[in-house]
Order: C-alpha cells, then structure tokens, then sequence
C-alpha cells in the first residue's frame, strides 16, 4: 500500500537542498570556535545559513540564534518575562504566559498590550492567521515561516521563533529571531556562542540545511506553489462537505495557512479518526503533534467556544508542496466512506 503524508504541520519530509547541504557540512571538521583554517570554515556555514534564514524571513539586520527548535526558542524569549498570550498558542509557548487573552468565535486574538504579549502568526491545528499588532513582544512564526510572505522587520514585533523542520529542514533545529538591540539574558550560558545568547558548540549540519531549507521555502512562496496547494485544500474541503453534511470546517471563510484543513464531526472521535485513516494509508493527525499522544478535546477549539464533543471530533490535514489532487481525492473517498459507517452506527 502507497501512504499518503497529509501532516505536514507535524513535520515536513527533508527537502533535497537541506539534505545536500548538510551532507556537504558533515565533511566539515572544524569547531566553529576555532580560529583555524577548519575552524573558519564550519563558522562560514553557520553564517552562510544565518544569512540564508534572515533573508527568508525578512529579517536582514536582525540578529538570528540558533536553538534547538522553536521549543528552546520560546523558553529563551520568554523565561523571566510576565507575559499575556491565548489558549490557542501551541504547548511550547503556553508553558510560559498566562493565557488570559480573549479568542473570539473566528480564532482572533484580542491584544490588548502588545509590548507584554505572545501572539501566534498562524495556529498550527486550525491554520487561522493573526494580525500581528505593533510592539508585540513575541510571536510564534513556525507554522507561518515557509508558507506565507512575511517581513519580519515590518512585522512589528520585537522576537519571532522558527522551526526548521516545519518548512523542510531537518528536525532538532530552530531560530529565535530579535530586533537588533532586544535585550534578553542566556538561559545557557557557558562559552558565549550565537552572540553570548546561546552557549555550546553550534550543530553545523543541522544549521546548514535548516539555511538551505528556508532559501528553498522561500522560492516556493515566490513561486505560487502554496497558491496551487490551497487549491487543493479548497478541493478537498468542498468533496466532504458535499457528502458529510453534519461535519464542521473550523475556520473556513477566514484568512488561514494555504495547506491547512481543521474539521469535526461531533460525536466521532478525533483519535478515533486517525487510527482509521492510518490504516487506511494516510497520515494525518487530530491536534498539534507535541501533544496529540494526549487523549483530550482539543484547547484551541474549546477556546474558539466549540463544545466538548465537537472539540474531541476535530482532526488536521495538512498537505505539503508535493501533494497531489490524486492524493487529495484518495483521501476524500476513504474518509468519506468511514464517515458514512460512523452515522449508520450512530444511527
């Protein structure tokens, strides 16, 4: 059997241009540290890659750290800091704030001081997009980066965190992006790498592909791919609304991530869902992936003001820029015939 990968905002397959840069780097056996020849050359794709990740984010004369992922990320920028943010921020970012913001009906956010608040870009099970507000302390770019055109240096706020393999990169790695000047303590401390923000000895490979990556991302934005995956997302969308009358299409109407489809038919268990999707071939999911192990209604739906039942019945598909109508479709007529022998149980 052919599976079908339709969780990309899980995490995305490596891109052919991250494996071959980091291919490329592990033959390079400097410490990035060192002041010779070796040495020099690891520190050059280090830069190379800060300079490939600025451009694609926008962020040409702000200052790129790398971290571990966007995890780290959001511990660096957030650790000490009292903080306001929503209940739809993802588990890495909700560890760190209270979340006393207001969602609304649609998934928006009401900030109300932006220089003490955490706002997503984009919300990584629902894929609906906020308005980012000048002066905002952080935001949450992972699902974003790679997907949408984004200026980071007219975006308003003061430090962003990324992901690389969100966008094609290989896993392990991140970014915390600042406006040159933001003031922030290192959490670790030691030799003073990555600018004394983040001390250690830097992960070569994982940095230059997590580099080649976004350069990679960035020239699927300027060349409409995700406009062509939208496409299908719509296609798909419109082929199980069309059979499955009772099922609920989270966000639909509102400005969302290109690839994303949250959707729920109350009464069938999300978890549920994904298991029989499994088996059938196709690869999806029922929330955010760092916390989908949990049996639990979805929060960002519960904090939309979706019911218990609805919350518990809600999956994610996410497609990525090498899915097909063929891939879209398959899903559409498996998923619709499980659909079909949940209301006959139901019934």
């Amino acid at each position: 059997m052919t599976r079908i990968y339709l969780d990309h905002n899980a995490t995305c397959p490596l891109r052919a241009d991250s494996r071959q840069a980091m291919m490329a780097a592990m033959d390079v056996i400097g410490n990035p540290s060192s002041i010779h020849a070796e040495g020099r050359a690891a520190k050059a794709l280090i830069e190379r890659a800060r300079a490939q990740v600025a451009a694609a984010f926008g962020a040409d004369g702000a200052d790129v750290v790398f971290t571990s992922g966007a995890t780290e990320a959001a511990a660096l920028a957030c650790h000490g800091r009292d903080l306001h943010g929503a209940d739809i921020e993802h588990d890495a970012v909700a560890a760190w704030i209270r979340a006393d913001l207001t969602v609304d009906a649609d998934g928006r956010v009401a900030v109300a001081d932006p220089r003490h608040s955490v706002l997503q870009l984009a919300n990584s099970e629902t894929g609906i997009l906020q308005t980012l507000p000048v002066g905002l302390a952080v935001t949450d770019a992972t699902q974003g980066f790679g997907k949408l055109p984004f200026t980071f240096n007219d975006s308003g706020a003061q430090m962003a965190l990324i992901s690389a393999h969100k966008l094609g990169g290989p896993k392990g790695i991140g970014a915390l992006v600042m406006k040159r000047g933001t003031d922030l303590a290192a959490q670790i401390k030691g030799g003073g790498q990555e600018m004394g923000r983040r001390s250690g000895t830097e992960n070569v490979v994982g940095i230059a592909g997590f580099g080649a990556a976004a350069e990679a991302a960035a020239r699927d934005i300027q060349d409409g791919t995700w406009n062509r995956v939208a496409k299908l997302r719509d296609l798909l969308e419109n082929a199980l609304a069309s059979q499955a009358n009772n099922t609920i299409f989270v966000g639909k109407g509102m400005e969302r991530l290109p690839n994303t489809s949250c959707f729920a038919t109350p009464g069938w268990k999300g978890e549920t869902q994904v298991m029989q999707m499994d088996l059938a071939g196709f690869a999806i999911s029922a929330g955010s992936a760092c916390s989908s192990g949990k049996l639990r209604a979805s929060r960002v739906l519960r904090a939309m003001g979706y019911d218990e039942t609805t919350a518990a019945s809600a999956i994610r598909v996410s497609l990525g820029p090498e899915t097909t109508e063929t891939d879209v479709l398959r899903f559409a007529e498996a998923w619709l015939v499980k659909e079909k022998k949940h209301r006959a149980r139901a019934a």
